[in-house]
């Protein structure tokens, strides 16, 4: 089984802040591959299906950014599976807005999702696919402010031309990942 667990806050009042675009890019993956996100378990909404030809549980931590290691850790543990086969996937401030990058390893760089996930399953080797929301353009406006403010209707709608894209690199890391 393959984890994927996509980072972000729960709840309406945070649904299109950049911070979550984890969550964002999960559910596209989801109903592009036909997995209902209706279970829950493990402190998160899941969802297990297909992608290609591997087993896949997408899991949408719902106890905050800055615990998604517990969700992570019980998921981990329940599937015995290894932390190098997990993908997380969530915003990065050090890329521009959609851009995205695959990465194996490294540290948090201060964000606090990683940082939890890191802390709760004791390795930092695991895949990430980090999506690019930017720095804040307003020098004044303090990073957590910046990752918890909404996207734009045009990054909105940027984000939906660019999503096959990243579903597609996130199926092509699944498709790599030992049986």
């Amino acid at each position: 089984m393959v984890i994927i667990a996509c980072l972000g806050n729960p709840g309406r009042k945070y649904s299109r802040n950049r911070h979550n675009a984890g969550f964002i890019i999960g559910e596209h993956i989801a109903r592009e591959h036909g997995i209902s996100l209706g279970q829950k378990m493990f402190s998160a909404v899941c969802g297990q299906g297909r992608i290609g030809d591997r087993d896949v549980l997408l899991i949408a931590p719902q106890s905050y950014m800055n615990d998604s290691g517990t969700a992570v850790q019980k998921a981990l543990n329940f599937y015995k599976s290894d932390p190098g086969d997990m993908i997380v996937i969530h915003d990065e401030i050090e890329l521009p807005f959609g851009e995205f990058r695959l990465k194996f390893g490294g540290g948090h760089k201060g964000h606090n999702g990683l940082r939890s996930i890191i802390a709760s399953i004791g390795t930092a080797d695991f895949h990430r696919l980090r999506f690019g929301v930017g720095r804040p353009g307003n020098p004044e406006m303090g990073v957590a402010d910046y990752v918890l403010s909404d996207f734009s209707c045009e990054e909105i709608l940027k984000m939906g031309d660019i999503m096959p894209d990243v579903s597609a690199a996130v199926a092509s890391l699944v498709e790599k990942a030992p049986a």
